[in-house]
């Protein structure tokens, strides 16, 4: 059986869009801070989070698929090589997200722009976005990083501690369900319950992001919009969690198949 199927190509490209938006993520903060318009710049960035989140639950039955369709003979092996594959394209979609990131701060700037105008309606704002003039505006706007963006980025401004956080939390989340799966193959006699697993691993993943980096990069935000901060600091902390989360997905190749028999061993104190 071959290793490159057209399913495994269909998920690692829906990965690297998962992975490419939840980088590009972190450009809508700081288009907010430039035309001051914060709140507007969340709700577009949660917009954002529900399109990955969304993506993501629509590939999870296809990659669970992936172990239905596996050869008896070497299962091991030909599983998690393909999910190894998959978790490869998390990091493309990270690079690409990187290589996008200074056009989607000029995009997204003026699309903040736009929902302010249009009170906040999303539906309206996309009215918008599709019209031949702002398709044909914002090809304009496309350019890729120069070695002057990072003009200013200042290394002490990093804090070490969220960069490590931030680096871990995004290997568990990557690779949550991949490990949760091929723990099933491992434990075959509790594979719905390591199946299940995997939901908890991302909720508690979702947890540490939400309970000790964002608050961290909102209150950065807030810092510059009430002059107490500079936007080179908070652009500063920006790229260093785009670099932290790269870093992440190449670490979650290390982490995928200890992660796969933690669950599994684990599964034996639920059932």
């Amino acid at each position: 059986m071959e290793l490159f199927t057209e399913k495994l190509i269909l998920i690692a490209l829906f990965v690297l869009i998962i992975h490419s938006i939840e980088t590009l993520a972190y450009a809508v903060r700081l288009s907010g801070v430039r035309v001051r318009l914060l709140a507007s710049a969340l709700s577009l960035f949660n917009v954002m989070v529900m399109v990955s989140r969304l993506a993501n639950m629509m590939q999870q039955p296809f990659t669970g698929s992936l172990i239905d369709s596996a050869p008896e003979t070497h299962t091991f092996e030909f599983v998690e090589a393909q999910y190894r594959i998959i978790i490869g394209s998390s990091t493309i979609g990270t690079i690409l997200g990187i290589l996008l990131l200074p056009t989607f701060i000029s995009i997204f700037s003026r699309a903040i722009i736009h929902l302010s105008a249009e009170r906040g309606s999303i539906p309206g704002l996309v009215k918008k976005g599709m019209s031949i003039d702002y398709i044909r505006r914002g090809i304009g706007h496309i350019h890729l990083p120069k070695p002057s963006y990072l003009k200013g980025v200042r290394s002490k401004d990093i804090p070490v501690q969220l960069f490590f956080i931030n680096m871990i939390i995004t290997a568990v989340y990557t690779i949550g369900v991949l490990s949760a799966l091929y723990a099933a193959i491992i434990v075959p006699e509790r594979a719905a319950t390591a199946i299940m697993a995997s939901g908890l691993i991302n909720g508690l993943a979702t947890i540490l992001l939400i309970v000790f980096v964002d608050p961290k990069i909102s209150v950065l935000a807030d810092d510059v919009l009430n002059r107490r901060g500079n936007y080179l600091n908070l652009k500063s902390i920006a790229l260093m969690m785009i670099a932290s989360r790269l870093l992440g997905t190449i670490l979650a190749q290390l982490f995928f198949l200890p992660g796969a028999r933690y669950i599994a061993w684990f599964t034996k104190f639920i059932v």
